[in-house]
């Protein structure tokens, strides 16, 4: 009986291993084409085995392939110099299940043929795979497809109605991508779809009301578009949602019917236009509710609905909320009430409240008193507050009589300080004068950089451009056509268009309905003063429209960085040709000539704020043309909108809140600059990105391969499309280092711009020394290049000995900038210069050991 049943398990053993293997010829030699396509390294495909028992992310069934996942593996090196979107082999594979390239790079485009090879595809995963181009319509051909998750990759265009035949989706995830147009209604006929995620595109538009017939909806992430207009009644209808998550858009209203959806539970619409009291009644099963950074006022709606959940989170800050508030609520666990304009205050304010800038009495950091007594008064409502601060008690006779002796005191300082800038003043305007009657004893008269400030100098400005009719741009653009949008900038719509004359331009339309209302005017009064070659060239404006407001620049052919960097080919394979290492270099040192000239030829010194891929333009011989300048503002001072003008946001065409958060500071602009330095040496998109958050893990794997003394680490993150011999490498090694500099974490040790470009310059002084030796370096700082040229980046970095023994640690601005020593080696045993480029990371330590050397 032993015997016969170890027999059978034998026999079931031998049917298992014939069932498993590879038995179509046909399918081994494709699978053989898709190794060498890819490139895919013998220890995760090996020769000589069978593929479906050994070959990893390779499942079989009846000996059939039926699925192939790459993600997890890694490419030969040479393969990794070319990669491409090369899987023409997946066509033999008539059983193909599951397609899986997640974090796996595949760039180029989806091929026209995909949707039309796999009937029987059921998963397909090319999410983190640098996928380029437009969803294919013929994606609309897998009937049978269940996953589709194209997330995280650099698809634009729209997304096809063809889609709408996929009746068996349960999940759609297109999220942080660049895709256009507006959201389809076909998704109505999804009607086992569970999961949509649309987030983080430029999608625009209202939400169609078809979205309402996605019965099965458990999850909607519309997050970080365009979208406008209210949400849909019909999403009252979706009984199964659980997470509806609409923030960072620019919607107008919530349905009150919202409040019937008994499963909902995290409900997000921070950061949109909504405006009027809070009506929606929300259901008993919200745990997380965000309404914080709209124009909501009223009161607040009643907290105790929420106590029937436990860690409830609720977010109604920056709003215009206003009347009393209970937080005698035990089971919220946070909740943000931070400026509005609440007054009453019932119950215990816990270490997770936050009830900062409203009108509570006698709690900090709130809002004045006039403040809030205005804004009552403005509404029609009593204030009942009193002094925000506690009252004093009464000072007897002797404080009373000290307080006079420290307030002249006070008042007799101020008076010598207005004394001494009255007279700084005229001594200013009295050297100005000297210098405007030396300037008109030359042939040319030269203009002073100069900010533009008054109503009388804003029309002399207006005359400097070509004014250009509403009409004209109408014309140019095809009436704004989807056919002629470029992109949806932050401050406005961009579209190429073509005036009468031929002239290929790019028009920028700002809407002054959800734009701040002087962000067009200060781009006019930038191009007034600064006429450096290094802008992209403004034409004129058309200011004639009340609500559109329209300004005009010269075509740039190669567009900007990000759709530059990779280029597509002519080729059949849909192939990309990548830029050659002189041309990023060239690109790198024109952008730092543009910035150093905000910073350090302006006076007072300019920030950009928006530094990165998208708003480096490019010509036709790619010389840089910066661009994207509604942000500049002079260091220091801040253009958006003021403290007050929240007391205005209770109307429902008030001016919505400024977008602008980036800090006005040259320091932020060199951090920025740090990032596009990063994607030039290493190929990766999308870092240099503001709204990209989920990159601070790559670029702390980044940095920790760009050290001072091992050029061979940063081969490990160089743009493996790059074919650069032992003399480019050493450039991009400096460049690397350059942009770790930048990167430093405390804004007062990164470098100034100025020497940025000289490092940018002459890359070859950042990693070799000149002809000094260290000890002549120390001695005679003023005889090293680097010494002369990057003192103040030494400060920056290495800073002052005697600083490091303070508590209060390096100062990167108070530094005396002492030499410090050169050590370590690099590849060829050339030597390299700290003094230059120190290490950010090891500083520290640096210092210490030169502390206990003397």
């Amino acid at each position: 009986m032993r015997v016969l049943f170890i027999l059978c398990f034998v026999l079931l053993l031998m049917v298992n291993s014939v069932l498993t293997q590879l038995s179509s010829p046909a399918e081994r030699a494709a699978l053989f084409d898709l190794r060498a396509s890819l490139g895919i390294r013998a220890k995760n495909w090996p020769r000589k085995t069978d593929p479906c028992t050994n070959w990893t992310g390779i499942e079989c069934t009846n000996g059939q392939v039926t699925g192939v996942s790459l993600a997890g593996l890694k490419r030969t090196r040479v393969g990794s110099m070319n990669p491409k979107f090369d899987i023409g082999s997946l066509r033999n594979f008539s059983s193909l299940v599951k397609f899986n390239s997640s974090g796996f790079r595949l760039p180029g485009s989806i091929p026209d043929w995909f949707g039309s090879s796999f009937r029987r595809l059921q998963v397909l995963d090319l999410s983190s795979s640098a996928v380029l181009g437009s969803i294919p319509v013929s994606i609309g051909m897998l009937s049978s497809l269940e996953n589709l998750v194209l997330r995280d990759n650099n698809l634009t265009g729209s997304i096809p109605d063809s889609l709408n035949g996929l009746r068996n989706l349960s999940t759609v995830d297109f999220s942080l991508n660049m895709l256009t147009g507006s959201l389809p209604s076909g998704f109505s006929n999804m009607g086992r779809l569970k999961t949509l995620n649309l987030s983080s595109n430029s999608l625009s538009g209202p939400i169609p009301e078809e979205f309402g017939l996605l019965l099965s909806l458990e999850r909607l992430d519309l997050s970080n578009n365009s979208l406008a207009s209210v949400v849909p009644g019909q999403f009252a209808s979706l009984s199964q949602l659980v997470e509806l998550d609409l923030s960072f858009n620019s919607l107008s209203g919530l349905p009150v019917e919202l409040g019937g959806l008994t499963r909902l539970q995290r409900l997000l619409v921070g950061n949109n236009a909504l405006s009027g009291n809070l009506t929606i009644s929300l259901p008993e099963s919200i745990v997380v509710f965000d309404v914080s950074s709209n124009n909501l006022t009223g009161n607040l709606p009643d907290l105790s609905a929420f106590s029937n959940n436990s860690d409830v989170m609720l977010n109604f800050s920056n709003n215009v909320f206003y009347g009393g508030v209970n937080l005698d609520v035990s089971n919220v666990d946070s909740i943000d009430l931070s400026n509005n304009y609440l007054q009453g205050l019932e119950g215990q304010v816990g270490n997770r409240t936050l009830v900062s800038m409203n009108c509570f009495i006698r709690l900090p950091r709130q809002r004045s008193l006039a403040d809030c007594q205005t804004f009552y008064a403005l509404i029609g409502i009593p204030y009942d507050g009193g002094p925000i601060a506690p009252v004093q008690p009464p000072v007897s006779k002797k404080s009373s009589n000290r307080l006079k002796y420290v307030l002249a005191g006070v008042f007799g300082g101020l008076g010598v300080v207005v004394i001494i800038i009255i007279i700084l003043f005229l001594v200013k305007k009295l050297c100005n004068t000297r210098s405007v009657s030396q300037r008109s004893a030359n042939v040319e008269p030269v203009q002073d950089d100069v900010n533009v400030k008054g109503e009388n100098v804003t029309v002399d400005l207006l005359s400097l451009a070509n004014t250009f009719t509403y009409e004209q741009m109408l014309q140019a653009t095809s009436g704004f056509s989807d056919t002629n949008l470029l992109k949806h900038g932050h401050s406005g719509d961009i579209f190429s268009g073509k005036l009468e004359d031929g002239i290929s331009v790019v028009i920028k339309k700002i809407d002054m309905r959800s734009s701040r209302k002087d962000c067009y005017m200060t781009e006019v009064e930038f191009f007034s003063t600064c006429t450096h070659t290094r802008f992209v060239p403004f034409l004129g404006h058309c200011l004639e429209h009340e609500i559109e407001k329209l300004l005009v620049y010269k075509y740039m052919p190669n567009r900007d960085l990000s759709n530059s960097l990779y280029r597509s080919t002519s080729l059949e394979d849909d192939g990309l040709q990548s830029l050659d290492w002189i041309t990023r270099l060239k690109i790198a040192i024109g952008a730092a000539e543009a910035l150093a000239y905000l910073h350090h030829e302006c006076n007072p010194p300019l920030v950009h704020r928006d530094i990165q891929a998208s708003s480096i333009l490019l010509d036709d011989k790619y010389d840089v043309r910066l661009g994207s300048l509604s942000d500049v503002c002079a260091q220091g001072v801040d253009n958006n909108q003021n403290a007050i003008s929240r007391l205005l946001r209770i109307s429902s065409n008030s001016e919505p809140p400024s977008s602008g958060s980036a800090p006005p500071i040259c320091a932020y602009d060199v951090y920025c600059f740090g990032k596009v330095l990063l994607e030039l040496v290493t190929g990766k998109l999308g870092i240099s990105n503001p709204v990209d958050t989920s990159s601070k893990e790559w670029l702390d794997h980044t940095l920790a391969c760009i050290n001072n003394y091992d050029k061979e680490l940063v081969s490990k993150i160089v743009d493996q499309s790059l074919v650069v011999d032992e003399d480019l490498m050493e450039e991009v090694w400096a460049v690397a280092i350059v942009a770790k500099s930048c990167l430093n974490p405390k804004a007062a040790k990164r470098p100034q711009m100025a020497h940025i470009l000289k490092a940018l310059e002459n890359p070859f002084r950042v990693v070799r020394e000149e002809d000094f030796s260290s000890e002549r370096l120390r001695n005679n700082s003023t005889r090293s290049w680097s010494a002369a040229l990057f003192g103040s980046w030494r400060q920056s970095f290495s800073g002052s000995t005697n600083s490091q023994t303070n508590k209060e640690g390096i100062s990167g601005t108070t530094q005396s900038g002492r030499d410090s020593k050169s050590q370590g080696s690099g590849a060829n045993d050339k030597k390299l210069s700290t003094e230059t480029f120190p290490e950010p990371v090891d500083i520290n330590n640096d210092v210490e050991r030169q502390d206990e050397t003397r």
